[in-house]
């Protein structure tokens, strides 16, 4: 609710799906029906193997695709979490800056229509991000799986949009590219019956589970997901300036052991996987040439903008989302912006130290947003969506 400091509920986008003729044999009270669909949705439903079950998310690149399936999601919210009416609460929503006018009011037409909610905002999030801060600000997303943004927070924000493919998805993709040059298998944690401990390097030796369920490839590739991006957090380190072999070699090495019980040391590779976030000429079989790294993305995004608000925007920039909390990740982004940013400029990277802030940054701007008394006179109505319908959207939330 407005006011808290953290959401209630942190629950994943992505949920299962079983579809109609599937149904029928599934019995267990954990799911949510919805046109003949059963959704499995929240972490504990969406990670017990079920024969069938598909695994997607309702969101493409940010934005809405799946209406049925976000309906779900929103059902389950209220069902299981807020634990009340829809038709007692306003609704603040975030939206990615990109979103289109059609989807933005097919949103609010829903919201209005089917949960009868008293009154409703969408918000971009590098607003909600910014909120804490009146100033103009540059914000830095780059949070799997959606490409990584940066988004300027200013009168002439939207056209200073700029988007890469350099993303959490990018870094997932070079681990399993490692796992297969050292002959490493991703064995999640649900086809583990029993593991015994092994040496270093040593092949493992585990029991696998009988009478598995006969498991769908996207669901056995979202698990299998999971323990690349636990990987990714334990292991992976930015290095503190352009990556250098010899230098990458003599760093301490970092131990880790997979769901199967293989364990070994970790070393250049480490910093090597996410050098490609700052330089991807590094990064083999990508042309380097054609794709920006971040710090090329902010420079050119700034670059985008005014020049009147210019230095509003390197003297507020800020990291937000998933890849920001690689070890390392905000020092060489201080380090190389600190190289373009031009003379007359003052720089200024605003990272809080918090994961929970940094994850969940646009809820906790649209918390206090939301709990202003300024901000009471910003929603839109119940009284003013039948009077001037969902197009009302594009005149109260810009």
């Amino acid at each position: 609710y407005a006011g808290e400091d953290c959401p209630k509920a942190d629950f994943p986008t992505t949920v299962g799906l079983l579809s109609p003729d599937e149904v029928s044999l599934e019995l267990d009270g954990d799911k949510d029906k919805k046109g003949g669909k059963v959704y499995y949705i929240d972490t504990n439903a969406l990670h017990v193997a079920r024969e069938g079950v598909e695994v997607l998310s309702p969101l493409k690149n940010g934005m809405i695709e799946d209406w049925e399936c976000f309906q779900a999601i929103l059902d389950h919210t209220y069902g299981k979490h807020v634990k009340s009416e829809p038709g007692l609460h306003p609704v603040l929503m975030s939206e990615a800056p990109w979103n289109t006018r059609a989807k933005r009011e097919k949103l609010t037409e829903l919201m209005f229509e089917h949960y009868n909610i008293p009154a409703f905002f969408l918000c971009k999030t590098a607003v909600l991000t910014a909120y804490p801060r009146a100033t103009p600000a540059l914000k830095i997303t780059r949070s799997p799986p959606c490409h990584p943004l940066v988004s300027p927070v200013s009168p002439s924000g939207q056209r200073g949009i700029v988007k890469s493919p350099l993303a959490g998805d990018f870094i997932s993709m070079q681990c399993r590219e490692l796992f297969q040059e050292l002959n490493i298998d991703i064995v999640p944690p649900y086809m583990i019956a029993a593991k015994e401990p092994v040496r270093e390097g040593a092949p493992p030796s585990w029991k696998k589970k009988e009478k598995l369920p006969q498991v769908s490839k996207s669901w056995h590739n979202f698990t299998c997901n999971e323990v690349i991006q636990d990987f990714q957090a334990s292991v992976l380190q930015v290095s503190d300036s352009p990556y250098d072999e010899q230098v990458a070699a003599q760093m301490p090495t970092v131990h880790y052991e997979m769901p199967n019980g293989y364990n070994t040391d970790y070393g250049a590779e480490r910093l090597r996987i996410p050098e490609g976030l700052f330089d991807p000429s590094n990064v083999k079989g990508l042309s380097g040439n054609t794709m920006l790294g971040v710090g090329h993305v902010v420079t050119t995004s700034i670059g985008m903008c005014d020049i009147d608000i210019r230095p509003g925007l390197y003297g507020s920039v800020i990291v937000t989302g998933g890849n920001t909390l690689l070890q390392g990740f905000t020092d060489r982004l201080n380090r190389e912006l600190a190289q373009k940013t031009p003379p007359s400029m003052r720089l200024k990277l605003i990272a809080s130290n918090s994961t929970m802030e940094r994850r969940f940054s646009p809820w906790i701007g649209g918390s206090i947003l939301a709990s202003l008394g300024t901000f009471q006179q910003m929603w839109i109505s119940k009284q003013e969506y039948e009077e001037g319908g969902k197009q009302c959207v594009e005149r109260k939330c810009p």
